[in-house]
């Protein structure tokens, strides 16, 4: 509805996911740990603003499970166990493996289409980009990408439910494995970078081989963060 009540409640919302970004970006650059615990006031202040858009951007990163309200103290950073992670990697197993049979049997996009091929060639230069900060250990600057990637790519298959709970499920994944790798001073080798041969995969049509490279890389991804957790 048109007027000033309509332009402040856009102005609110807007702050409202601005802030859960802002937050959201410092937890997944290990700024906001595991276990740490905040208030809306203090979170307030720091950005010079109001209470209110802090507190639902803060209710919409609980709904997420990234934090947890922590009773008369605030909110506390959701500290994720090696049974969540692999939690994870099933959940997002399962999402995958559906969107590479579509592909095998027709009922997703087709490679074949001209209009499809310069959507998976966009999708692969930004998994080029993703490849390049991982092979130089930068995890700031893969993750930006990586989450970019697997977006883009669930988009080709035109079920927005399904990438919306892949982007989902990959946040959580990332948020679960930074506690781990932030204790890493040389990330080089360490982290998967084979996002463009899974496009080239998909531009084939071999579901098998975009199966085998994901499963490759949940495979390597458990095994660095449990290593890591045992010290």
């Amino acid at each position: 509805m048109p007027g000033t009540g309509g332009s402040g409640a856009v102005t609110r919302s807007t702050l409202r996911q601005q802030i859960a970004d802002a937050l959201r970006d410092e937890v997944l650059a290990g700024r906001l740990q595991a276990g740490q615990e905040f208030t809306v006031k203090e979170i307030a202040d720091q950005y010079g603003v109001s209470a209110t858009p802090v507190r639902e951007a803060l209710v919409d990163l609980s709904a997420q499970g990234l934090l947890d309200a922590a009773q008369h103290r605030g909110f506390r950073v959701h500290a994720y166990t090696l049974d969540d992670h692999r939690g994870m990697i099933e959940a997002r197993s399962m999402i995958t493996d559906g969107m590479f049979r579509s592909l095998a049997d027709g009922s997703a996009v087709s490679t074949d289409q001209p209009r499809a091929l310069a959507a998976l060639a966009g999708v692969r230069r930004r998994g080029e980009e993703a490849a390049r900060a991982a092979l130089a250990g930068d995890l700031n600057i893969l993750i930006g990408y990586d989450l970019r990637f697997w977006r883009e790519l669930s988009g080709l298959f035109g079920n927005a439910y399904l990438a919306d709970f892949l982007h989902r499920m990959r946040v959580q994944s990332w948020v679960c494995t930074v506690q781990h790798l932030r204790r890493v001073t040389d990330l080089k080798g360490h982290l998967w970078s084979g996002h463009t041969e899974l496009v080239d995969a998909l531009t084939r049509r071999e579901p098998e081989q975009a199966h085998a490279l994901v499963t490759a890389y949940n495979a390597h991804s458990l095994a660095v963060v449990e290593r890591l957790a045992a010290g």
